[in-house]
């Protein structure tokens, strides 16, 4: 399989590629490359994969890696942002292994590009994802990075042990039933049309988001279940969160402006050491759940420790 010859992107000065996949259960879908293209080519690169109810529009954060001497890449994976495809469920899988075509494709691209070191960024659900898959496929990036990475269930016990056993029968007998929905208080905090700082497609990124289907929960669910279980990841590993969590499902003002009202923090420092021997865990006060949109001042210092990281790590 090859990918398209580059196009303009919805986003001035980045072009775009697709990659007809493979058809999967649900038939043909295809899955978008974007990337800045530059004058010279950078040494390294970094490859984004977004989270759920997202797509890749976070072009501020893209000309930080850009400035540390990165070419920027982002995937935007089967089913979303620009991948979405008429009669397709919209952000829809059922084993979490089915993103390997498209992500194995586009480091093979990248590679090819001539770049040396290539960095893997995950959000929230790409972060579950890109863990996975970099378990899965040793050598396959030189190091990884974990923006708010989703693992677990931000849940009570009785919904993250026991609703957990009846979606894993409910997501093969019944795969498409709606099981549950996003809150739209984050989205809504977010987006230039209800106050928030961020324009972006709402088509992509709706403030309600996308039903929430068993068998998509089943997928993830066992995802959890095998990081829980320990990976073996090689290679240097940072894992970046938001100071706290706020609540949930009816979040302050204060809590939408400086906290992680999607998932629990706790989870992800109680299951960072479950990567592998490499790992950084990176708390970032006042961070929101994806730490690229946080207030000025927050996303700065992200960055900050983030490139300081990453010049310690790929000396």
């Amino acid at each position: 399989m090859t990918w398209s010859e580059p196009r303009p992107d919805v986003l001035d000065g980045w072009v775009a590629r697709t990659l007809e996949l493979e058809p999967d259960a649900h038939g043909r879908g295809v899955a978008t490359l974007v990337h800045r293209p530059d004058a010279g080519s950078r040494p390294r690169a970094m490859v984004y994969l977004h989270g759920f109810v997202d797509y890749f529009f976070q072009t501020h954060h893209a000309e930080e890696w850009a400035a540390h001497g990165y070419d920027v890449y982002a995937l935007d994976l089967r089913d979303y942002g620009r991948s979405i495809r008429p009669g397709r469920t919209p952000n829809w899988i059922t084993d979490l292994r089915d993103y390997d075509e498209e992500i194995d494709a586009a480091l093979a691209l990248v590679r090819a590009q001539g770049h040396d070191v290539v960095v893997l960024d995950g959000h929230s659900t790409g972060g579950l994802i890109a863990s996975l898959y970099v378990h899965d496929h040793p050598g396959s990036v030189d190091a990884l990075v974990l923006n708010s990475p989703w693992f677990d269930l931000n849940a009570s016990w009785f919904d993250r042990v026991v609703s957990t056993r009846v979606i894993d029968r409910l997501g093969v007998w019944r795969p498409t039933a709606q099981v549950a929905s996003l809150g739209e208080p984050y989205g809504r905090s977010l987006h230039t049309s209800t106050g928030g700082e961020w324009d972006y497609d709402l088509a992509w990124k709706p403030h309600e988001g996308f039903p929430v289907l068993a068998g998509w929960l089943r997928a993830i669910r066992r995802g959890h279940a095998r990081l829980a279980r320990g990976l073996a990841i090689t290679v240097p590993v940072l894992v970046a969160t938001s100071g706290r969590s706020g609540h949930r499902k009816r979040p302050t003002p204060q809590d939408l402006a400086g906290s992680d009202v999607v998932l629990d923090v706790r989870h992800m420092w109680a299951r960072a050491p479950l990567l592998g021997p490499h790992v950084r865990v990176l708390r970032v006060p006042g961070g929101r759940h994806d730490l690229t949109l946080s207030e000025p001042p927050v996303r700065q210092r992200y960055s900050a420790l983030l490139f300081d990281w990453l010049e310690r790590a790929l000396p």
